[in-house]
């Protein structure tokens, strides 16, 4: 609440992630903690979800707004049987419990397109972008608008 005030941030605007293992350890005071601060607008995403133990029941307990497909999925995508399918279940999930779908870690175009195909809200990964300061932020944006122009032509 005080770095809200303090860069005078809409609440909306800042985004929590938050993992299954803060979770664990109070679930009640977790629970009262982040209705209150998704009351005043600030989001919620469950972080590396599908690595920790009862991932299912803290979608049940929790009213996330964004449920992030941990990266080891991403990576294993096209070379494990069956992990396109438990991404694809993930996909599906999150949207018939109206949550955004992210997938982290996207590292090349086969696994963008896949995401792309199944329906998945946001990506983030080193294929996109590695982090940059922020004074940086406008000038990788500008090439990331080029080339998945070129991505999208293809």
């Amino acid at each position: 609440l005080r770095a809200l005030a303090a860069y005078q941030l809409k609440p909306s605007r800042l985004e929590l992630e938050i993992t299954e293992t803060v979770l664990i350890d109070n679930v009640q005071e977790a629970r009262k903690t982040l209705t209150t601060l998704q009351k005043m607008g600030v989001r919620i995403a469950l972080d590396d979800f599908g690595t920790g133990y009862s991932s299912l029941s803290y979608l049940r307990s929790f009213a996330f707004n964004d449920v992030k497909i941990d990266q080891s999925f991403i990576r294993d995508a096209g070379s494990s049987e069956g992990t396109g399918s438990i991404i694809s279940a993930v996909i599906n999930l999150g949207h018939a419990l109206n949550f955004q779908t992210v997938a982290e870690g996207i590292e090349n175009v086969d696994q963008l397109e896949f995401l792309k195909a199944e329906g998945c809200d946001q990506v983030q990964g080193y294929f996109l972008s590695k982090p940059v300061p922020p004074e940086e932020i406008y000038t990788v944006i500008a090439g990331l608008t080029n080339d998945l122009a070129r991505v999208e032509a293809a």
